[in-house]
């Protein structure tokens, strides 16, 4: 010990959103759904928690809204972001005034019982997410995991886990035991430059045949090394859409929290763009789309 007080480290601010100036080239189908967004602040009403990693700015419902109208989209996921650490107030009150247009994704912590999770699907929750990805998220808790998962599997909720890719082969046997609806975000966080055939890829492709596992083809931009159209990705989706498609779902991953290099911003329109051009059948888009999270909700 020499005296001196611990220096804390300033949480550092990160980017907002780029706001969507044109359509999409294509337009989505009635009733398409973006499986995963976030909605921030405003912080003098639902403020940060003091461990988030970064600070983005607020990310109002309407923006939110004006952001799927400019793409088409009419329905979604509203998905609990960790920046608000364990209070799902945001996602709640969002809900409430989307006009039924979102349900929300929350977070558990050790206060989560039946009754909470009762009040909450009638406030709009179908799914509790998990967060333990290291840039991102927190530490998994295993005892809190199997009490929400005892608390939900009456209400038919789904659990949505993000993790980092290189940990896939680490935790097949546990993803394999889990008998819920499971979705899994961003294509598992793979690391593109290792190839469609590298172990981790593999397990989740073998994950997603499984008739509760459903895999989100969101952060591609995170996964990117190229940028748009984002070309280096689409060989792991197209492998997915040959050998499940009816796991796939698709995020916008809106407001992209954690961008700090403005170049590596993506742009919303940009991204569903590199969505067409990854699925060109239009059959198969309606039915990640439209039909496939509508099936994750029965």
């Amino acid at each position: 010990m020499n005296g001196k007080a611990a220096v804390t480290a300033p949480i550092p601010d990160c980017l907002p959103p780029l706001r969507p100036t044109r359509a999409p080239r294509w337009r989505p189908p009635p009733g398409a759904w973006d499986t995963h967004f976030h909605v921030l602040g405003p912080q003098s009403v639902f403020p940060y928690a003091a461990t988030r990693k970064y600070t983005p700015p607020d990310a109002s419902l309407d923006d939110c809204r004006r952001m799927h109208d400019t793409l088409g989209i009419e329905r979604g996921f509203l998905v609990h972001a960790n920046t608000h650490g364990f209070d799902n107030s945001v996602d709640l009150d969002a809900v409430a005034r989307s006009n039924e247009r979102y349900l929300a994704v929350v977070r558990t912590d050790a206060t989560v019982s039946p009754a909470k999770c009762e009040d909450w699907h009638a406030r709009g929750v179908r799914g509790v997410r998990f967060a333990f990805n290291p840039q991102h998220g927190g530490e998994l808790d295993l005892a809190i995991f199997d009490k929400t998962l005892a608390c939900i599997e009456p209400l038919g909720w789904f659990v949505n886990l993000h993790f980092e890719g290189s940990a896939i082969p680490s935790l097949e046997q546990w993803l394999r035991s889990i008998r819920l609806k499971l979705v899994i975000d961003h294509i598992g966080r793979i690391d593109v430059e290792e190839g469609v055939d590298q172990a981790g890829f593999e397990i989740l492709c073998d994950l997603a045949r499984q008739p509760n596992v459903w895999i989100k083809l969101s952060g591609v931009d995170r996964l990117s090394r190229r940028g748009p159209p984002y070309d280096d990705v689409a060989p792991f989706v197209r492998r997915l859409c040959e050998l499940a498609p009816r796991s796939l779902l698709w995020g916008s991953d809106w407001p992209h929290t954690g961008v700090f290099d403005s170049a590596r911003m993506p742009d919303d329109t940009d991204l569903l763009d590199a969505f067409c051009g990854f699925v060109p059948d239009e059959a198969l888009r309606r039915r990640i789309l439209v039909e496939n999270p509508l099936e994750l909700l029965q």
